[in-house]
Parts: C-alpha cells; sequence; structure tokens
C-alpha cells in the first residue's frame, strides 16, 4: 500500500467502500451532478434490522489499496457504479463491454456493481436489469437515490453472508491465513499444522469477522471480535495484524462514544447503531446483544444459549483514555514494519483526530511530530505538498495556529523545490497566503492600526518577502508592489534604518515598472487585497477645517425655533457620551464654505523616516461635494517634528462636504489616506456645508480712519472705523460708498445698528437712514459702487447736574456768567479726576461734558445663488462720535392758560458753548443766549392724553420691573410733549444747529400739569361748544338748548355725577349778581344727574334756558358732593366756563 488517505478517520472502520467512475467519455460538470446525488445516499436503515449501513463513496481509488482489503475491510472496494453516455443501440454492446472491463479491475472483492446509462432510449432501455439502469437525460432521473438504496442493500446481503460464513465454526475445517501483500512470500514453507499458524490463523479471521461486524452494523459483536483477535494475535506476537485488531478496537470504540463522528464534517453522522452515549452502558443498544460473554461462546448466531458467562456490556468498550492507548500501541507495532508505513501514518492521524475532540493538544502534538518522521518510499513532491498540507490542517485543528502556518509554509516552498522542472509559484503564493492567520498576519493595513501588535515582526517580515517574491515569480508586479508597501506600513516601527532604506529603493525600482494604486487587487481564487494607503509616510497628527476669513464668513437668518438646540441628550453633559474618534470626526462644524471660495485645511505631520521625505500632489479627499483640490509637494527633513501643511482647494458645487482624507504619492505609491484610519488624530470635525457662492461687498466713507478701534463684546470683528464729533442735538450725514469687488451680483442690503454699551442715556435714534435710495441702484453689478447715507443724531440728557443748579441764580436771567464762576470750577476739577486726551486739553471751555459714543453698522449683503439660499454676508463698520454739550434746561416748570386743555411750560435755558446761540420753539421767537448765558423761555402748549401709555405697575408685581416699567411710561410721555414743542438751537459762527431735547428733564409734577383729566367735560349751548374764549349768541324769548357731555377716558367706570347750573352776571369790578330770576328761566330743571359711564363711554343730559332780558350772562355749574365724586381728583372736575350774550330779536316786517 503506497497511497496514503489522509482524510481518514475512526467512523471509516464500519463503511463500505463503494467507486463511482465514469465508462467512456462523460462530461464533468455531468460525472459529479450524479455523483453528488449517489454520494447523498451515504446510510441506510437496513430492512427488518434495527442496524445501519454506512457507505464511503470514491470517485478515484489507487487498485493497490485495494490489495490490502482482508487487512482491514473498509479499504476494500465491495461496490462498483459507473456512469457513461449512449445515445444509440449501436454503441450499447460496447458501453456494457467496458462496463465489465471496468469490473475486473476491482473483480475480486466485489459484491454487486451498477451501471447508469444517460441517453439510450428504445428497446434496449426499456430492457428489465437490476445491474443497469437507463435515463433519458441527467436531469430526468428521479429515481437515481431510490436505485442506490437497492444497491446498498444488495451489498448488504452479501455482506451479512459473508460474516455468517466466517463467523460459523465450523469443525474440521482448515481456516485459511489472511495476508497483506508484501507477507506473502513469507509464509512460503510454513508448517501450517502448527499451533502457532492455527492460532495465527484464527486471531486474524477473528479480526477480520470483526470488521465485518462492525460494517455490518453490529458494534457490541464488534468489539468481542476484536478483543478475542488481540488475545490470540499477542500470543503468537502477530504485531502487524495485533496492530489492526488493537486498531479496530479503537475504531468501535469511538464509533461508541463520538457518534458524531471525529472527521470534522459539517454534519453529524446520523448513527442510529451507536447514536447512545457511553453511560447508556446499561440499557439495549440496538444491532447488539443484550449481554456479552465469553468469546469462545460465540456462534454463527451471534450467541450461545449458555449465557452463565455473562459480562457487563461496556466491558469491552474501550474508554476515552484507554483509547488513545491503544491507538499508541497499535502505532508502535506497525512502526515495526518498513512497509506499513502507510497503515501507520493513517492511524496517527485518526488518533490526532481524536485527540482533538478530547481536546488533549499536547498529546496529539506527539502523535503528529512522529508522524513527520515516518519513513514512507520516495514521495513525490505532490505527495510532499499534500502531507504537509494535511499536517498543517491537523495542527489547525488541535489549536496549533503557528505550527500549522509552519507546515504549510514547508509546503508553499516544496511547490517551487529545485528539482521540480516547473515550479509552481502560483500554488507556492496560494499556500503562502493562507499561512497568514498562524503567523498573526492579514493583508489589510486597517487591522495594524489598532492596539499593539501581535505576532513575531522577524518572521512576518520574512513571510512578507517571500510573497513579494513569489508574486514577482509568477508575473504579477502589481501584486510585488502591493506587499511590498504593506511591508513598509506595517512593520516601519521594526526595520532598521537600513532596512528602511533598503524596501524604499526596492519599492522605488518595482514602482519604476508599475506604480502603486488604491485600486483593490481580486486574485483568481476571488481573494481580494485592500489597498495599502501610507498613512505613516508622513505621519499626520492633526486635521483642522480653518473658517473663512470674518469678512466673507456666510451667515444664515436663523428661523424663530432655536436651532442650536441639541436634541441627542436631555442631560447638559453626561460622563457616559462616547468621545470616540469617529463621532468627533463625523459631527458637522458649525461654519460654512462658500462655493468658489479657496478653502483651507490644517494639517500637522513629521516624518519618521532616517532620510528627507518627498511627498508629491499631496492634496484633499472630499465627499459630498465637487471639490477642486489644489495639490502641494513637501519635502519633510529626516526625523522632522511636527510641521504644519495647508491644504486648499475651492469647492465647485454646493452642499455637505466631508473631508474624507488626504492623497499623497510617496516613492511611486499612490496613497488615499483616511482620516478614520488614523490614530492618535486630533480633529475640529469634517464635515462642512458649503453654500451657494456669494458676493463681496468694500466700504469707504467720508470720515477719516479713526484711532479708536471698537472691540465688540460678541468678538465681531469690524473692518474699517470711522470716527466723528459732534455737538448733543446735532445731525450729521455720513456717506458710504458700497463696491461690490466680487464676481456675484449684489441684489439684497441690510443695515442694523448697534449701539455699544455706554453709561449716557440716548434719545431717539442715534442712527437712522434710508435705505430705499440705496436699494433703488441695485442689482449691484460686480465692480460698481452705491451710495449709502446715514444719518448720525445724537440726542444726550440735556439736563443740567447739581453743581450747576446750585451755582445758577434763582431769577429769570442769568447773564455774563464769568470763565471763573463756580461752575468753570467745578468744571476743572472734574477734568483733573478724569483724564482726556492731548489733542483735547487745549481747548477752552468744560471738558468734564464731553462724551463719547460708539456704534456698529453691520451690513447684511447677499445676492447671485447664495441670496436664493438664504444665505448673506456680514461687513461691520465702527463709529466714534465724540459729543460736547450745546445747550442744558436747568429748570422747568408750568403755569395754567385761559383755556383748561392748556398750559405754559416754562423753561431755564443754558448755553454752555463758547459761541453765541439762538434757541428758538414752535410758534415762538427766537432767543439768543451768549457763551454761558441762562435765560427763560415760555412755550404755550396743549395738554397732553397719555391715558394709551401703559399704567403704573401694580404692588404685586416685583420692584425692577415696576421701575422699568415707570420709565418707559416717563420716556413715552417726554418723546410726546418733545416732539410737539420742536426746540432747536443754532451757532451761527459754526453753522451748526440741532435739537434741544425736554425728555430728561420732565419731572412727575410738570407731567402731571401738562396731562388732560381723564374726564373730558364738553358744554354745548345752542349746538355750539363752549370754551373759554367763546361768546355765545342768542335771542331774547328764544328757549336756548344747553348740553352738558362727558367722556370717560380712563380705565374705570365713574358716576353717577349730579351737576347745579347756576347763571350770574360779572359787572367786571369783583362783584357777580346771581339773583337772575326775572332775567333767565330754565325750561325744566336746572339740575343734571349723569348715570355711570364706562371707559371710552360718553353720557349726555340735556337741558334749555330763556333769557328773558338782553346782556352778558354766564353759567356755573357745581358738582353736588357725594361720595362718587369726592373719590376721584379734583383737577378730573375742570370744566370750561360759558358766556352767553342775549340780544334783541330781529323784527320783520310783513310786505
Amino acid at each position: 500500500m503506497s497511497v496514503p488517505d489522509y482524510m481518514q478517520c475512526a467512523e471509516d472502520h464500519q463503511t463500505l467502500l463503494v467507486v463511482v467512475q465514469p465508462v467512456g467519455i462523460v462530461p464533468e460538470e455531468n460525472f459529479f451532478q450524479i455523483y453528488k446525488r449517489i454520494s447523498s445516499v451515504n446510510q441506510i436503515n437496513v430492512r427488518d434490522s434495527q442496524r445501519v449501513l454506512y457507505i464511503r463513496y470514491r470517485h478515484h481509488y489507487p487498485p493497490e489499496n485495494n490489495e490490502w482489503g482482508d487487512f482491514q475491510t473498509h479499504r476494500k472496494v465491495v461496490g462498483l457504479i459507473t456512469i457513461t453516455d449512449c445515445c444509440s443501440a449501436i454503441d450499447w454492446p460496447q458501453t456494457f463491454e467496458k462496463f465489465h472491463l471496468q469490473k475486473e479491475i476491482y473483480g475480486s472483492t466485489l459484491y454487486d456493481s451498477r451501471l447508469f446509462v444517460f441517453g439510450l432510449q428504445g428497446e434496449i432501455a426499456e430492457q428489465s436489469r437490476t445491474d443497469v439502469a437507463f435515463y433519458p437525460n441527467y436531469d430526468d432521473c428521479e429515481t437515481v437515490e431510490k436505485r442506490i438504496e437497492d444497491f446498498i442493500e444488495s451489498l448488504f446481503i452479501v455482506l451479512e453472508s459473508k460474516r455468517l460464513d466466517r463467523a460459523t465454526d465450523k469443525s474440521g475445517d482448515k481456516i485459511p491465513l489472511l495476508c497483506v501483500p508484501f507477507e506473502k512470500k513469507d509464509f512460503v514453507g510454513l508448517d501450517t499444522d502448527s499451533r502457532h499458524y492455527k492460532k495465527r490463523c484464527q486471531g486474524r479471521m477473528r479480526k477480520h469477522v470483526g470488521d465485518l461486524c462492525l460494517q455490518a452494523g453490529m458494534l457490541q459483536d464488534s468489539l468481542v471480535h476484536y478483543h478475542m483477535a488481540v488475545e490470540l494475535l499477542r500470543s503468537v506476537n502477530d504485531f502487524l495484524w495485533l496492530g489492526a485488531a488493537l486498531e479496530g478496537l479503537c475504531s468501535a470504540s469511538v464509533i461508541y462514544h463520538y457518534p458524531g463522528g471525529t472527521g470534522g464534517k459539517a454534519g453529524a453522522r446520523r448513527a442510529q447503531g451507536s447514536s447512545l452515549p457511553s453511560e447508556a452502558g446499561n440499557r439495549h443498544r440496538p444491532g447488539a446483544q443484550e449481554v456479552l460473554i465469553d468469546p469462545g461462546a460465540l456462534t454463527s448466531n451471534g450467541i450461545n444459549a449458555d449465557t452463565s458467562a455473562e459480562i457487563g456490556r461496556a466491558k469491552n468498550c474501550l474508554s476515552p483514555e484507554d483509547i488513545i492507548d491503544k491507538y499508541k500501541e497499535a502505532i508502535s507495532y506497525y512502526s515495526k514494519y518498513k512497509n506499513a508505513g502507510v497503515i501507520e501514518l493513517e492511524a496517527c492521524v485518526k488518533a490526532v483526530r481524536v485527540l482533538a475532540i478530547q481536546k488533549r493538544s499536547m498529546e496529539a502534538s506527539e502523535l503528529l511530530q512522529g508522524a513527520v518522521y515516518i519513513n514512507l518510499r520516495q514521495l513525490s513532491e505532490e505527495e510532499k505538498i499534500q502531507r504537509y498540507s494535511i499536517l498543517s490542517e491537523l495542527y489547525e485543528r488541535i489549536g496549533f495556529h503557528r505550527k500549522s502556518a509552519f507546515f504549510k509554509r514547508i509546503a508553499a516552498m516544496q511547490c517551487v523545490a529545485p528539482s521540480i522542472p516547473e515550479p509552481g509559484w502560483r500554488a507556492c503564493y496560494k499556500l503562502l497566503l493562507e499561512t497568514l492567520p498562524g503567523y498573526s498576519l492579514s493583508l489589510d493595513p486597517k487591522d495594524f492600526s489598532k492596539g499593539t501588535h501581535r505576532g513575531w515582526a522577524a518572521v512576518q517580515m520574512r513571510l512578507l518577502h517571500e510573497l513579494v517574491y513569489a508574486s514577482r515569480r509568477m508575473g504579477n508586479p502589481a501584486l510585488s508592489v502591493r506587499h511590498l508597501s504593506f511591508l513598509l506600513q506595517t512593520m516601519l516601527d521594526f526595520l532598521s534604518d537600513q532596512e528602511k532604506k533598503d524596501v524604499t529603493q526596492s519599492l522605488e525600482n518595482y514602482t519604476s515598472k508599475c506604480p502603486g494604486t488604491m485600486e483593490l487587487i481580486t486574485l483568481p481564487d476571488g481573494l481580494k487585497l485592500p489597498p495599502v494607503p501610507f498613512t505613516k509616510l508622513p505621519i499626520v497628527r492633526s486635521v483642522k477645517l480653518l473658517n473663512l476669513p470674518v469678512s466673507l464668513r456666510p451667515q444664515k437668518m436663523k428661523s424663530l425655533l432655536g436651532q442650536n438646540m441639541s436634541t441627542k441628550s436631555p442631560f447638559i453633559y453626561s460622563p457616559i457620551i462616547a468621545h470616540n474618534r469617529g463621532e468627533e470626526r463625523s459631527k458637522k462644524i458649525d461654519f460654512q464654505w462658500v462655493q468658489g471660495d479657496v478653502c483651507e485645511v490644517q494639517l500637522m505631520v513629521y516624518n519618521p523616516m532616517p532620510f528627507e521625505l518627498r511627498v508629491e500632489n499631496m492634496g484633499l479627499l472630499t465627499a459630498g461635494v465637487e471639490f477642486e483640490s489644489l495639490p502641494a509637494a513637501l519635502s519633510l527633513p529626516a526625523e522632522s517634528g511636527l510641521y504644519p501643511v495647508t491644504l486648499v482647494g475651492v469647492p465647485q458645487t454646493t452642499g455637505q462636504i466631508t473631508i474624507n482624507g488626504y492623497h499623497t504619492s510617496v516613492f511611486g505609491v499612490v496613497s488615499d489616506c483616511l482620516l478614520d484610519n488614523l490614530p492618535g488624530l486630533k480633529t475640529n470635525g469634517c464635515m462642512v456645508e458649503v453654500i451657494p457662492a456669494l458676493p463681496r461687498l468694500q466700504i469707504s466713507t467720508s470720515l477719516p480712519r479713526s484711532a479708536h478701534t471698537l472691540q465688540p463684546s460678541s468678538g465681531d470683528e469690524i473692518s474699517t472705523n470711522v470716527s466723528v464729533q459732534l455737538y448733543n442735538g446735532e445731525t450729521q450725514q455720513l456717506v458710504i460708498k458700497l463696491e461690490n469687488i466680487g464676481t456675484e451680483p449684489l441684489e439684497k442690503l441690510e443695515v442694523t445698528a448697534k449701539t455699544l454699551s455706554t453709561k449716557e442715556k440716548l434719545y431717539g435714534d442715534f442712527l437712522s437712514w434710508k435705505l430705499e435710495d440705496t436699494l433703488a441702484q441695485f442689482p449691484l453689478k460686480p465692480g460698481k459702487i452705491a451710495t449709502f447715507i446715514v444719518n448720525i443724531k445724537v440726542k444726550l440728557d440735556f439736563s443740567c447736574q447739581e453743581n450747576l443748579l446750585q451755582d445758577l441764580d434763582d431769577g429769570i436771567s442769568v447773564s455774563g456768567l464769568p470763565l471763573s464762576s463756580p461752575f468753570r470750577q467745578v468744571g476743572k476739577a472734574r477734568v483733573e479726576s478724569k483724564p482726556i486726551n492731548p489733542p483735547e486739553s487745549g481747548k477752552a471751555g468744560d471738558f468734564s461734558h464731553v462724551k463719547t459714543l460708539e456704534a456698529i453698522l453691520n451690513f447684511k449683503y447677499s445676492g447671485g445663488p447664495g441670496h436664493v439660499e438664504g444665505y448673506y454676508r456680514n461687513l461691520s463698520l465702527g463709529l466714534h462720535v465724540e459729543v460736547e454739550p450745546s445747550v442744558f434746561f436747568t429748570r422747568v416748570s408750568t403755569l395754567p392758560a385761559t383755556s383748561t386743555r392748556q398750559c405754559h411750560l416754562l423753561l431755564d435755558v443754558f448755553n454752555s458753548t463758547e459761541h453765541e446761540l439762538t434757541i428758538s420753539a414752535r410758534n415762538n421767537e427766537d432767543l439768543v443766549l451768549h457763551a454761558g448765558e441762562c435765560q427763560r423761555m415760555a412755550i404755550q402748549v396743549d395738554k397732553f392724553n397719555f391715558e394709551s401709555f401703559p399704567d403704573s405697575p401694580s404692588e404685586g408685581v416685583q420692584f425692577a420691573n415696576a421701575k422699568k416699567l415707570e420709565e418707559e411710561r416717563q420716556q413715552a410721555k417726554g418723546l410726546e410733549i418733545n416732539s410737539k414743542l420742536d426746540i432747536c438751537w443754532k451757532i451761527p459762527s459754526l453753522k451748526r444747529e440741532g435739537e434741544a431735547s425736554v425728555e430728561g428733564v420732565l419731572n412727575q409734577l410738570v407731567l402731571d400739569h401738562l396731562q388732560l383729566a381723564p374726564l373730558q367735560w364738553d358744554i354745548l349751548v345752542d349746538g355750539k361748544f363752549c370754551e373759554c374764549d367763546v361768546v355765545v349768541d342768542c335771542k331774547v324769548g328764544d328757549p336756548i338748548p344747553l348740553e352738558v357731555k362727558l367722556t370717560n377716558w380712563s380705565k374705570h367706570s365713574v358716576g353717577p355725577f349730579a351737576l347745579t347750573v347756576t347763571p350770574y352776571q360779572d359787572y367786571q369790578n369783583g362783584v357777580h349778581n346771581y339773583e337772575l330770576h326775572d332775567a333767565i328761566t330754565f325750561v325744566g330743571s336746572n339740575t343734571f344727574y349723569i348715570d355711570t359711564v364706562k371707559p371710552t363711554k360718553n353720557s349726555v343730559c340735556f337741558g334749555a334756558l330763556l333769557f328773558l332780558y338782553t346782556g352778558d350772562f354766564y353759567l356755573n355749574i357745581k358738582f353736588h358732593e357725594d361720595s362718587t365724586s369726592r373719590e376721584l381728583p379734583l383737577s378730573w372736575f375742570c370744566l370750561p366756563s360759558v358766556h352767553i350774550r342775549a340780544m334783541e330779536p330781529v323784527i320783520q316786517t310783513k310786505l
């Protein structure tokens, strides 16, 4: 026996060997289609029995191995199935003859045979034969499995007859001596009648019967026969067959203990006759006897009627530990025979498979180590490769991965041995690839970027060099470049400086002929080699996306809903949040890039090589947006420190752009380095939004640039700062030129102003403009200029400080205030305590009143595609204004006027400038004030209705809110009063003018005097409203209607009220005559009653007067004192006086 079967396992001893072969020319695909269906019927339940028969199919089996069938019956070919194509009846005799010739090869051992004929139809195909089956084609053959089952049953019949025949005790018959092929010449001339010879024959026959019983599904009987054979053969020192008996005993015990099999097949064996666990020894096992007796008591029926020598059934079955011991003993016996090397090797393989199931790896390793040195005949190189490959597989099964890789590498080297005329570099390369897992090596560089290095780097580098060489000899330079790149990338830390130079030089030599790419390399067997980017050449430590300059940063109008609210977690901070690099890198950056603008990404890199590293064509890798990367070339010194590199590019389209990494070209290898594969990388995020293109705006002004740099608290950057000096109340125009220096038209412009925090209180609009005039020049094309005018109006508090009030006289006019007055002295003291700028120190006058205002003008502009998406750019202009005082209102008071709806406002005005100043109000003459002079001006004004303003807060409101609400009411009242006064000042010598506001000088008492009463009383005589200066004419003798109308402008209901009208005459000498009963009479009652009046409603009561004499009469209207009228202020009951003039009636004469 010369060809070992390395796939042998212990349970194969119970199988029947059936060879399936083609006859004639049969397409390989069709043959294996039928072979697969045939081999699926690998076990059947024997009819009328509880035994199971197992079949082992082979489509190729060496005939010399069949000669060892007597030694171990599972090696004997007992069945032959042939498959042939026969399309015509003419070819049938020749085909059938070939079938008989095929049978002759295994004829001495065959139990039965079958011929499957495909394609033949007609009379021949209709014949009913047991050994031939006809099918029209390979698809229409549903009965193949049934034919195979019948075939196996016929095999069983022959097997059972042979078993019974060999097991029958035939007294007097001579037992033949079973021999292996190499023994036949050794037994020539031996004494066949000796006791020693007979025992040898009996022992070998018992072992043979044990094999037949095992194949026939009688496990327990086989154990008994094997034990008998062991005892007989041991007594005659028949070591070769003793080893076979021991191996049969081990196989039967393995089948008993491990019903799932030891071959490592995908599906477990369905062994009804051997499916019971070992602890079930006291129960009945199908296909075997209930008890075991002495082996000598066996008869042809399997058991003698004498059961007095019963033994426990499990006695003959070896324990798992004994199985291995017996295997080792059998192997030691085999080793005594040079010609039994194949048997010895296969026994080692079977024992190792059992040890693998028992997880006894060390013992299995010892057995395998011995199997390596088993001396077979001179093996061919192909057989050596197969042998080392199987050793590798077995080492893999017992968990010796590196040992497995070692033997597989030997098999690979055997493929290209010098003795082979045509070395198999492809097979060598394939086997080398299979060794990679055993050496903790993979061809995916991602596996080397995480955690510590696994495996022996020196061995791994040696293996990678062998892969490079094998791929080069295969004629695949791209594969060589890929493996060499992998070696340089993953083993860089383990290479010496000289090795680094050698590897890089080799790589450059390879890439000069075949440049390295980032394409996936697919091998013929389907294995895919991922690309190897040089992430360590150079090493990148940080990636930072840079924002655009402040003046070019795009912004978008935020919705009312909070866009910055995070929905990831309800907590402000959670320590459980996973801060892995993937999440940090995928987060969106809170700024945007603009289509068409140059964008920048900063990398911090360093060179780990001991020589200068040239990096060519370094650029950005992006996704999501079409991006024009502007590549850069670097030259990093040897082992440089961190070196900043800025990569730039221009996004050509809009959307979400993700910076996935960068690309380089180093040593002729193009690398796409993804940020996700860079360990220890720091980044601020790699996803940014690219918005549509926007225009660019440049501003210039008519004012000089300011030396003061505004620093707003929001951190906004201001591109330009200008300054101006104004008097309090003055207005000046700021002319701003807007130039579009971009490529997109400027279509939209919004201007907002923000006053920086100041201690001074501003009244009115500090900055105002009319944007319509500028927008009329839009859209502003690239290169065009538009004009924008801003009105700067400074209106601070015009009230005077307390120290000035103390120094001014109580008189109406204070003129000629000298420079040495206490006011000036106080002013100088304040200057010393609060320094001012040196240029201003030379000015005469009161420097302490110079105020400073600062504001920022924000220009939000947009246009082009960006405007459609709602984006804009922001440009800021800083404004620094120094405000000098103009006039002060030192006192304010009121005097009543003749009308109840008017009063006089008295203002003491002080000129704080060094120039002559005129001040005027609406409907008043100009008042001239010299420098430092104070005069009083009186202004007649109509009283105001303040009921539309918010009420004073209730007591329940917090104090801060109450105070603020009251200040708002005061400010609103002052604004309305100031708008009616229209007070202006002029400095003729400087040709400067402005407003003077009383908003900050009116106290609550003055406001009360200027306010209309909430109850409005109107008196109508003869349908005419009566005011203080109005005289109503009437005729004597005619009744005159009198109406009293009350309108309630308060927020509460008022009334009821009672009024009494009393007429009198005024003699203009202080005497009033109320005794006018003879001159005036009332038509009805002279008392009027008014019901409750709701807010905003009115009530009218009517009466009439009859004048009996001519003259001037007055009406005095008095309220009745009651609880209702006492609750309201007296000022609410202010009624106008009524003056009526009674005249003689005109007598018309009739014509």
